[in-house]
């Protein structure tokens, strides 16, 4: 039983290498998506509308989403293949690449419309990095967790997100301040800032690179993955077998992380939209500075972190399903609050970031734990990221772009978005409620029976 088995990997060293990759996929990741709001518009996609030029933007943010199931199949392939650790390298290595060069591309008004050509393709390789990125980060913490545990080391890649949020905004935040022009509009970017600044946080993902390359090179196979290699349950094409075998666990998969994707970027992408367009404009927003509602998220993202720990030892000790099931309801609520919450002046938008943040940390933690459970060892690197980037597509690919529609058909109200998160979240409930619990899967095969499925 690997649950009991000695890790080849020393604890220590699986949970950094698990945390510094996403960290440093999700920072870059979070890189494009504040730039999505503050600077593309401008320098990619120009309009005479803005709201045009941001879904325009937005539609980009999407069309990495897109890229990740591809992403998921192709790494997930390499993965169940030749092994976690090498496919986790080319991963980072992608991402890494394909960020810095975002950072050195010309603009619309030096090369024309090529500009947003070269966007839109370096930003389909980030997501088709990140579509590998995940579910390897994942099953290096899982398969090599010790008994009981699985569920709180799974939380560990996890973590990634927020920390990756945090770094990534707090460095745009910085050099926004330091480039700030005095007496200039608090809810625009300086023309420093829209000429060379915006840059930096883009180049500055290579030396992050560097440091995640250096710590997942020192990795080695997990003992489950090594064991089902042995045992000669290796799949020619992981996908064909997960598909025809674990059918039903990659539909359940992606509708768990449905709520989870769509709660994920309302918070991230279009809250930093509507936090930060003016008050009087067409599609009025909540008018606060760029520098102002950016403390304000990080503030919330803190949240995010504190209960994605929290949530694994709750997965532990009440299951999986069951932790889900109350959070998702949460959630459903949550949805339908916006509008009394953000009506409330600052301490009721503070508020409405603390709990979507709380309820996305209580939700985004046992998905670290729960999606690779659903598969064995054989297809867990495809199974797992397939369903969790199949989701991106449903949820996160469409989210800011639906949340916009919604936010202008309502002339600046939030209300019929949180009704949109509302019903996805009913979406997910369902999906759990068929589903079963996970918690005391063992994730070594005992078979190849149980490779194949039975």
């Amino acid at each position: 039983m690997s649950a009991t088995a000695t890790p080849a990997n020393p604890r220590s060293r699986v949970l950094v290498a698990s945390l510094i990759g996403t960290t440093i996929e999700f920072y870059d990741f979070y890189a494009y998506a504040t730039a999505a709001v503050l600077v593309f518009p401008a320098l990619f996609f120009p309009a005479g509308d803005p709201t045009t030029a941001l879904l325009a933007s937005f539609a980009v943010f999407g069309a990495a989403m897109v890229a990740r199931p591809i992403g998921a199949i192709f790494f997930g392939h390499l993965g169940d293949r030749l092994g976690r650790k090498t496919t986790l390298v080319i991963s980072l290595l992608t991402m890494g690449i394909a960020t810095f060069l975002i950072g050195a591309l010309p603009t619309y008004q030096s090369v024309g419309w090529v500009a947003t050509a070269l966007l839109v393709l370096m930003r389909l390789a980030q997501g088709f990095a990140l579509g590998g990125e995940w579910s390897g980060a994942a099953l290096v913490a899982t398969e090599n967790a010790p008994a009981g545990k699985r569920a709180i080391f799974g939380t560990f890649p996890q973590l990634g997100a927020p920390l990756g949020f945090i770094i990534s905004n707090g460095l745009f935040l910085t050099i926004a301040a330091l480039l700030s022009a005095e007496g200039a509009d608090p809810t625009k970017p300086s023309q420093a800032f829209l000429d060379w600044g915006w840059r930096v946080p883009f180049l500055f993902s290579a030396v992050m690179v560097a440091v995640g390359l250096w710590v997942r090179l020192r990795l080695v196979e997990s003992d489950v993955f090594t064991k089902s290699q042995d045992a000669g349950l290796v799949r020619k094409v992981p996908l064909a077998s997960v598909v025809r075998n674990q059918g039903k666990q990659l539909v359940l998969g992606t509708f768990f992380m449905l709520a989870t994707y769509v709660l994920f970027y309302l918070m991230t992408a279009f809250s930093l939209s509507f936090g930060t367009a003016a008050k009087d404009i067409a599609v009025p927003g909540l008018g606060y500075g760029y520098t102002t509602f950016v403390l304000m998220l990080i503030f919330g993202v803190i949240f995010f972190g504190i209960f994605t720990m929290v949530s694994g030892p709750l997965a532990e000790r009440f299951g999986r399903r069951r932790l889900l099931i109350v959070v998702t309801l949460a959630i459903i609520v949550f949805g339908l609050l916006w509008v009394p919450l953000v009506d409330a002046g600052t301490p009721g938008v503070l508020l409405w970031l603390v709990l979507g943040f709380s309820l996305m940390g209580l939700t985004f933690g046992p998905m670290g734990a729960l999606l690779p459970e659903l598969f064995p060892t054989s297809v867990r690197y495809t199974g797992s990221g397939v369903s969790y980037n199949v989701a991106s597509i449903l949820g996160a690919a469409v989210a800011p772009f639906i949340a916009v529609a919604l936010w202008k058909q309502a002339d600046g109200s939030p209300l019929l978005v949180g009704v949109y998160l509302s019903v996805m979240a009913v979406i997910t409930l369902v999906s759990l409620l068929i589903g079963k619990e996970t918690r005391d899967v063992v994730l070594e095969e005992a078979s190849e029976k149980t490779a194949v499925g039975g």
